[in-house]
């Protein structure tokens, strides 16, 4: 009936990615904000309000300000998720006083529900055409016509239960945000700011104490989109300037930089995840200030390069090479035991165990023994032939026999003509039926 009238197909990818958007942007308001698709969000401003000024005027400024992007939104507060539901849907600017949600939810239409069209259905055959009319009926009765589940959302609905809010990101332990009256956009503004929340953070965890593992720096432009940043500490963390250092070179780390736009109006520091801290011991060891540095040095690597890719190897209980040690990211200081390694070496003994094993055991080619049951004294690896001078082993190593029974493995050092250095192993016995396979697994530096 409207000519032309222009029909666009609609794209749900690209509306939920928007309506995650705009959840992040909301997270200026309070940290515990869901999605109520497809096209609304929850808030839980319990105990913020007063921040905002009051809850009409927080309304006032949340709606105000996401109208100003360029939507059309409708809100209303209420002390439960789903009337506030409702009443943004059908009486938008509502404030519900506390404990009387069931005054402003009754006079609405039974669409308020938001049930589906079966139980619409239902309910308009039986001539109920409010929420008053249906509150009014025996629960049982509505139970047995319509299922438990609608008997508990009414209640919801109408303020006698509550359903909790399942946030959309990890609510902080500690957190310390800082708002401008006009926008920021300079470096300086944005480190200065930053070290006043880590200040102010630092402040916070040593009156609780407690140290942050994992800091997170969130920065709402005045255009609505949100920069995050985060960073790990492998051990708990309060200085406020090695905060500000690691954060900054996190800042200089990344792909890309950060872009400020028309100025960040909130700055927010918080701590994902805070841990108590224990009193150390003042020692003048040396030893202890090279860990410290190193423990200083691992954080700001995985500041840069992020927490997988800055590694140490961790002992196991096993005696297979392979299985031997394993990588583990650096800061998970809580399975890594400074005495865990033992020195079976003496000095000047050479080393029993190459520097570098590879992934995975190659096979060797050609292999020509001196003796039957001895080392190599000639063999074939990756398209090259290699003649040995000196060889020391056999070191026998049996396999755990629940994974593979019988089998062993006769280890031997060797070194080339050359002056290369191999660690080459035998699987299985030498008088074994068939014959032997030789390996390569390690190369001596």
């Amino acid at each position: 009936m409207v000519q032309p009238l222009a029909i666009v197909a609609a794209d749900e990818k690209a509306d939920a990615a928007l309506l995650e958007h705009i959840a992040d942007w909301c997270d200026r308001f309070t940290p515990l904000v869901t999605l109520d698709s497809p096209d609304g969000l929850l808030l839980d401003i319990t105990g913020v309000a007063h921040l905002f000024g009051g809850e009409a005027r927080m309304l006032a400024t949340a709606t105000g300000l996401i109208a100003r992007q360029g939507f059309t939104v409708r809100g209303a507060i209420a002390g439960t998720s789903l009337a506030a539901h409702a009443l943004a849907r059908h009486a938008s600017g509502t404030i519900t006083l506390p404990g009387r949600d069931a005054e402003m939810i009754t006079p609405l239409s039974i669409t308020a529900l938001d049930c589906d069209d079966k139980t619409l259905r239902a309910l308009r055959h039986a001539g109920l055409k409010t929420i008053d009319m249906v509150a009014t009926r025996q629960q049982s009765e509505l139970a047995e016509r319509l299922g438990k589940n609608f008997v508990t959302r009414l209640k919801v609905l109408l303020g006698a239960e509550e359903q909790p809010l399942q946030p959309r990101r990890p609510l902080p332990d500690l957190m310390a945000e800082q708002r401008f009256a006009e926008p920021i956009v300079s470096e300086d503004s944005i480190a200065a700011s930053l070290l006043g929340l880590a200040q102010s953070l630092s402040g916070i965890m040593e009156r609780e104490g407690k140290g942050a593992r994992l800091l997170e720096a969130a920065f709402f432009r005045a255009d609505g989109k949100v920069e995050r940043i985060a960073i790990r500490s492998g051990a708990p963390l309060r200085d406020p300037k090695i905060m500000l250092r690691l954060l900054r070179q996190k800042l200089d780390a990344l792909a890309d930089p950060l872009d400020p736009g028309f100025g960040f109006d909130l700055i927010r520091l918080e701590a994902l995840l805070a841990e108590e801290t224990n009193p150390v011991t003042v020692s003048f060891d040396s030893n202890e200030n090279a860990r410290r540095q190193i423990a200083f040095l691992v954080d700001r690597l995985a500041a840069r390069f992020g927490d997988a890719q800055v590694q140490r190897f961790v002992p196991q209980a096993t005696h297979i090479p392979e299985a031997a040690a394993v990588a583990v990211p650096a800061q998970d200081r809580e399975f890594i035991s400074d005495d865990a390694w033992v020195l079976t070496r003496q000095a000047g003994d050479p080393p029993r165990r190459p520097l570098r094993l590879l992934e995975k055991p190659e096979e060797v080619s050609a292999v020509v023994a001196s003796v039957p049951d001895g080392p190599p004294s000639r063999f074939r690896w990756r398209q090259c032939r290699f003649d040995v001078s000196r060889a020391e082993g056999p070191e026998r190593i049996a396999m755990e026999w629940w994974h593979n029974p019988g089998n062993t493995r006769d280890y031997f050092r060797v070194e080339t003509k050359d002056g290369q250095r191999f660690w080459l192993y035998r699987d299985g016995l030498f008088h074994q039926i068939g014959a032997p396979r030789w390996y390569l697994q390690g190369i001596f530096a």
